[in-house]
């Protein structure tokens, strides 16, 4: 079976179903788009299916907006109305804070908002069955990718082939088409492993945002609606797989130890999940007829919650590309538009990458020199409303060049 699009999209999960979207709105159904994805039909997470919550930034929000996805989403989403930091030993029994922000952009609107991971995706994969010139192709894995003289070629489980002018590969940090489009990464593999839980707490977080940065990792205590947080942290791998077999009592207790009374009684509400940390960065975000998005172009390591939005960043500057040369008569494949499209993309996210990698190497140990140094810093930020206000605009998105749908511009 061959069927022949515009379009071929890898990937219905966040960022997939995103660009989806943006191109269906953004040019109204002119294009046709496929989507791979390898749920079966129908499949709809049930909140709360999974203990994950993402910190989604004002930028991303623009964007949701644009999509008409963030009315559904912000009934069940928490806004963050303040942030705090600390760095302390695990045992101490006393966190101080040593930076506080006010987490709002310049119109008075909350600089980021956490959403549970099963909201986010039921939304998004709810608009993909309405958006015009989309179809959706479920329960189906790519098996192999070929570029030929005037169109690309992806073969699917079934015997499904699908032959499009572009096709995006958002498939995760595991990409069959990149490795067969032969675009090589960097990176490695940390000797750490994320944790993430749902808790319920008896007094109220008032939308505050914590980030413990202890020596094995930050733990991250993540707001969401009532009286209940996300709480993301990163240990040593052996340390996690000992922390993740224990009881839901014993569990309980090494999130307590760490939680430092701050929130009253706790309450486990999920059992936790563990991945392993790495990172790796494409060498090239592009290639004939092949486009890179979101975790498939980059994986960062989760510490300050970012790599959701830089995903949504690779999909407002695709679309932006796209639409562009659409309505000059230029295909989706136009070498000299997928060029601008990693020009914009990969620099900033070769920096983000840096950037969180140094931050974790910097604050997952006990040295004492770098944690009087950190406190210092910590300290004179603290200090300094500029420098916090150029934080939350960093956080929030809002910094560099940023695409239009981002702004809140339409395309």
């Amino acid at each position: 079976m061959n069927q022949r699009f515009d379009i071929v999209i890898s990937g219905a999960s966040y960022t997939g179903a995103a660009l989806a979207l943006a191109l269906s709105k953004s040019l109204e159904g002119s294009l046709s788009i496929a989507v791979i994805d390898k749920a079966p039909p129908g499949t709809r997470a049930t909140a709360p299916a999974s203990p994950r919550a993402f910190s989604v930034s004002a930028a991303s929000r623009h964007l949701l907006e644009y999509l008409g996805v963030w009315p559904e989403i912000a009934l069940s989403s928490q806004p963050v109305s303040e942030i705090e930091i600390t760095d302390s030993p695990l045992n101490a029994g006393i966190r101080p804070v040593l930076l506080t922000y006010e987490n709002a952009i310049d119109d008075g609107s909350p600089a980021s908002h956490i959403v549970p991971d099963a909201i986010l995706a039921n939304a998004l994969r709810g608009a993909l069955t309405l958006a015009p010139g989309v179809e959706v192709f479920s329960n189906a894995a790519v098996t192999a990718f070929a570029v030929g003289g005037s169109a690309a070629t992806v073969t699917c489980s079934h015997g499904l082939e699908l032959v499009a002018d572009l096709v995006v590969a958002a498939e995760g940090r595991r990409s069959a088409i990149r490795e067969a489009a032969a675009i090589k990464t960097v990176g490695w593999d940390y000797s750490q492993s994320g944790i993430c839980t749902l808790i319920q707490h008896s007094r109220p977080h008032e939308g505050r945002a914590v980030q413990h940065f202890l020596p094995s990792g930050p733990f991250a205590i993540l707001p969401l609606p009532g009286q209940r947080s996300c709480i993301t942290w990163t240990e040593e791998k052996s340390e996690a797989r000992r922390i993740i077999s224990l009881s839901d009592p014993e569990f309980l207790a090494e999130v307590e130890q760490r939680f430092s009374g701050r929130l009253g009684e706790l309450e486990l509400v999920m059992r936790p999940s563990s991945w392993p940390l790495s990172l790796h960065l494409a060498r090239s975000f592009v290639g004939p007829r092949v486009a890179l998005l979101g975790d498939t172009a980059r994986g960062v390591h989760p510490i300050a919650g970012q790599g959701l939005n830089l995903g949504f960043r690779d999909v407002a500057a695709l679309t932006e590309v796209i639409v562009e040369n659409a309505r000059i008569g230029l295909p989706a494949s136009d070498p000299e538009g997928l060029k601008r499209y990693e020009r914009w993309r990969r620099f900033d996210s070769a920096v983000s990458t840096a950037a969180f990698d140094g931050l974790n190497r910097l604050f997952s140990n006990d040295n004492p020199l770098l944690r009087s140094i950190r406190e210092a810093g910590l300290g004179l930020v603290d200090r300094l409303p500029l420098a916090k206000s150029l934080l939350v605009k960093e956080a929030a998105g809002l910094t560099g060049d940023v695409p239009r749908l981002l702004r809140g511009e339409p395309l």
